[in-house]
């Protein structure tokens, strides 16, 4: 079952190279990957997230595109659309984007909200309709997008059916001072996304994915998973919990999670540690939680909390 493990950890090396003193954040989105879900960045320019995908992207041998999403790009940049070709005397189907594995969709919030729905279908189904014709897009198709911080110049929100498509959410934050002074010291000598090493492919990585599947959750966690997320629809400051989506990709997270850690069961800390990142987009604080400046984050740890976990220990 463990055998791609060693596969994984490679990757976390290589991607680890190319951005440094982000460690946990990138074993979080390599267990997304895992769990063959899509990230979200909600992040300042400036601190790596292309080159994140880059190396991702190398890392694991995986074809990969970026689109820098700004207000005139269109539905059919991402899907495709037919031209005719005198030559040949017929339409041919020229591919988007999203014909990809791995996608980089830079500053989604800037684009028109027809054109950020046009990555619902593929997000969900991993196919795209074009003129009438359902075409699959490559095995596995992921996301890594990015927004820029709400209320920034030139953003439109995400639809919350969109921004549910997202397996996690996450932010890089700035470097800590000691990797800053190492990037400093080695501008110039090209982009550290080269350097890193294809220790991967698509294929095996499709099989990592499927692997995940073995892995054993008992009834207890299961209703625990189920409880976290039904404390979010009865909490005060919350307008909005999160939906059986979430339980799902709760489930796929803690599963992925406790794989990485070379463990064929997941016990309750893989949960609790998987929380802030599959629900915080997931949620809608109440008017008086906007006004108290109340945090997401708070409200999630306080949730956890609260809930109790359940024993893993050997029945009497």
């Amino acid at each position: 079952m463990f055998e791609y493990i060693p596969h994984a950890q490679a990757v976390l090396n290589e991607v680890n190279k190319a951005v440094l003193g982000k460690t946990q954040e990138i074993r979080e989105i390599m267990t997304s990957f895992l769990a063959n879900g899509h990230v979200l960045l909600e992040d300042i320019p400036g601190v790596g997230k292309t080159t994140l995908a880059a190396a991702f992207a190398g890392a694991m041998g995986l074809e990969s595109k970026r689109v820098q999403f700004t207000p005139d790009v269109m539905p059919s940049d991402l899907t495709g659309f037919s031209i005719y070709r005198r030559d040949e005397d017929k339409f041919v189907f020229q591919e988007g984007s999203v014909f990809t594995n791995l996608l980089l969709a830079d500053e989604i919030n800037r684009t028109s909200p027809k054109t950020q729905s046009a990555l619902l279908e593929v997000m969900e189904e991993r196919k795209v309709s074009v003129e009438g014709v359902t075409r699959n897009v490559p095995d596995p198709f992921l996301v890594i997008a990015t927004q820029n911080p709400a209320g920034t110049t030139g953003t439109q929100t995400l639809p919350e059916a969109q921004i549910d498509r997202f397996m996690i959410t996450l932010s890089l934050g700035y470097p800590d001072h000691e990797s800053e002074l190492e990037i400093a010291k080695t501008v110039g000598t090209g982009s550290r996304a080269d350097a890193v090493t294809p220790v991967l492919n698509a294929a095996t990585l499709s099989l990592m994915q499927k692997d995940i599947h073995n892995v054993f959750i008992k009834d207890e966690v299961y209703a625990y998973i189920l409880s976290l997320v039904e404390a979010t629809r009865e909490h005060p400051q919350i307008e909005r919990g999160a939906s059986p989506r979430a339980t799902i990709a709760l489930v796929k997270c803690s599963k992925a999670y406790a794989w990485l850690a070379g463990r064929q069961f997941v016990v309750p800390s893989d949960v609790v540690t998987q929380l802030p990142y599959v629900l915080s987009h997931r949620i809608l604080l109440s008017a008086n939680a906007k006004m108290g400046n109340v945090r997401k984050l708070d409200i999630i740890n306080s949730i956890a909390q609260s809930v109790p976990m359940p024993y893993m220990g050997a029945k009497k």
